[in-house]
């Protein structure tokens, strides 16, 4: 049963403390970029690689991105760290407590097996690391988890064809693919055969698309790929027609808001775009994405979202929180638990 929300009698100041406590999933989070450059130095060391930084505080000085492709060549840089099952295992475990502190209950977690296995690591090194690390999480941090296989845009559809062929072994251990990487100049359709595939094997679908890349991107991941969920999707606005069929479809956007300032797809939060969706109807959910190279977890970008945006309201804030559950991977009636712990903190008063 749903219970009664005093939505305009929650203070500023109280909102911001409910943001922090309420339960909340995260759908768009690259493992990958939760690497922060402490543990990359640590893993480092313990592998013996030589970094092209003298120090931790060099690597993150480094963190000054114009684009989507400089911070890119940070980003693989970074992975290369990531040798062991004992490597990937401590990424995701950092990156599990440092959710399980925001209050996520539910974490999708993206992760990209070709910045590997183009390194010489094996596919199941990777697999076998994340996946012991989303147990213990389950069973230490009450946290649920889901992997996610993402396809790197800017290779060729035959190696993400061969990567999907070598990760079917361990098809128990992630419940979908995902499209990331370069969005400018590889549109969705490039992996039309791939994604085809991963549905046959009953495979969960989302792409990125509408970032870097124009709303035509969105058109084909939804009708060429045939996805359920759009990843960023912000330059949606730019086409009123696919803007009322995501809000007719109901098709959730995993927006980032801070990974949107950093690779200066916006100048600032206060500029975003995102009181527009909302007001769109559309199924706006906020994600941290790479948030070790963007300044911030969960909660950083809810916090700072709604200090720079002051319109938004209480109902933006559990409407956006609601629908990260139910734009979840998960059953009914576990999303349903989970929007009944939302109702609770909600209508509690002060958390």
């Amino acid at each position: 049963m749903t219970l009664p929300i005093d939505f305009p009698h929650i203070t500023r100041a109280h909102l911001l403390s409910l943001l922090r406590a309420a339960p909340k999933a995260e759908l768009h989070i690259h493992i990958e970029g939760s690497l922060e450059p402490e543990l990359i130095f640590e893993l480092a060391r313990r592998n013996g690689i030589v970094l092209p930084y003298a120090n931790v505080e060099a690597l993150r000085a480094a963190y000054a991105f114009t684009d989507l492709q400089s911070f890119l060549d940070v980003y693989y840089a970074g992975a290369s760290v990531l040798i062991t099952e004992a490597d990937f295992d401590a990424m995701a475990w950092a990156y599990f407590e440092r959710a399980a502190r925001d209050n996520v209950v539910h974490c999708e977690i993206f992760f990209d097996p070709q910045t590997h296995t183009a390194r010489g690591i094996d596919m199941g090194v990777v697999i076998r690391g994340l996946d012991r690390a989303a147990k213990r999480a389950e069973a230490e941090l009450g946290l649920s988890v889901r992997l996610i296989l993402c396809f790197l845009r800017h290779l060729s559809e035959d190696d993400a064809l061969a990567t999907l062929e070598a990760a079917l072994p361990y098809r128990d251990k992630f419940i979908g693919v995902g499209l990331d990487s370069s969005e400018r100049g590889h549109p969705p359709e490039k992996f039309e055969r791939v994604f085809a595939r991963a549905r046959e094997q009953g495979l969960h679908l989302v792409a990125h698309a509408g970032e870097e890349g124009p709303p035509a991107y969105i058109w084909s991941a939804l009708d060429t790929l045939r996805v359920e969920r759009i990843d960023h999707g912000v330059r949606c606005v730019e086409d009123p027609e696919l803007v009322a069929r995501l809000a007719r479809e109901r098709v959730p956007l995993t927006v980032c808001p801070l990974s949107n300032v950093k690779l200066c797809v916006f100048d600032d939060l206060g500029k975003h775009n995102l009181p527009a969706l909302l007001a769109a109807g559309l199924r706006v959910t906020i994600n941290s994405d790479d948030p070790a190279y963007f300044g911030g977890y969960l909660n950083d970008n809810f916090v700072q979202l709604f200090e720079s945006l002051p319109q938004l309201t209480a109902h933006d804030a559990y409407t956006m929180l609601r629908n990260s559950f139910e734009g979840s991977f998960v059953d009914d009636e576990d999303k349903a638990l989970w929007v009944e712990e939302l109702d609770s903190v909600f209508a509690a008063g002060e958390p």
